[in-house]
């Protein structure tokens, strides 16, 4: 959801120019907050900037509140997360062997997992509605209508979106032109910080994966977590258990 993102603003901010998002890298046009390599291009506020972080609330949003910026929170179903995370732990040679799909799952809910919590932080975000220019999207809706997010989004950002645009975005940000764009599906990075012979950074990019991994036993169980956790959240979205 988040190299999603990334690309439809590249062509919103571009105007339907499709040539930053096929000769810039991602990360670059887009760079990580909590990455240092990045620091200089940070320190840069001249321009309009897009930045991208999976930060949780109780880091960034305090510094977000004294300023102007604008947040865009991608949200997914966290089943669909868990198994994404899951085969991401098996490319990123920076991240720790994932070991089985069961033993990763119980990382997963009891949120000891690379950036913690999934319910705490989209509670957390959810949490800043009334103190930030934020809005909500998720994975699910970027793949029911692109065409309406997308306007939603340029509705937001107060960033016009002509016909053109919205023609080149649709077209330039499905999954199979993402999949096949260096500079989005990361088959750029090293091999010695991602091992690509263990599967392709987009992968299969739909709805619903999870129930392809999650056995009977495990459903049951991330439904409870899930229930104690997010039963009165105000979601953007409710996802289908089974």
């Amino acid at each position: 959801g988040t190299t999603w993102m990334q690309e439809i603003l590249t062509l919103l901010f571009s105007r339907g120019d499709v040539l930053p998002a096929k000769t810039i890298p991602n990360w670059e046009r887009a760079p990580w907050l909590e990455q240092i390599y990045f620091r200089d291009v940070l320190r840069d506020t001249a321009a309009r900037r897009l930045l991208t972080t999976h930060l949780p609330a109780r880091v960034l949003a305090p510094a977000l509140q004294q300023g102007k910026a604008k947040v865009i929170y991608v949200v997914r179903n966290p089943k669909d997360v868990a198994v994404s995370f899951y085969h991401f732990h098996r490319l990123a040679k920076f991240l720790p062997d994932p070991g089985s799909f069961d033993s990763f799952l119980t990382r997963f809910l009891e949120g000891t997992v690379h950036y913690g919590s999934w319910f705490d932080h989209v509670k957390g975000w959810l949490g800043q509605r009334q103190l930030l220019d934020i809005i909500y999207v998720t994975y699910e809706e970027l793949h029911q209508d692109l065409r309406g997010t997308a306007q939603r989004l340029s509705a937001f950002l107060g960033c016009a979106l002509a016909p053109e645009t919205l023609g080149a975005l649709e077209q330039h940000c499905s999954f199979a032109a993402m999949r096949d764009n260096a500079m989005a599906n990361y088959s750029l990075i090293p091999s010695e910080i991602m091992d690509h012979s263990q599967g392709r950074f987009m992968r299969k990019g739909v709805v619903g994966d999870w129930r392809g991994h999650f056995s009977p036993l495990q459903n049951a169980r991330f439904d409870r977590l899930y229930q104690e956790e997010m039963g009165d959240s105000e979601l953007p979205a409710s996802w289908p258990t089974a």
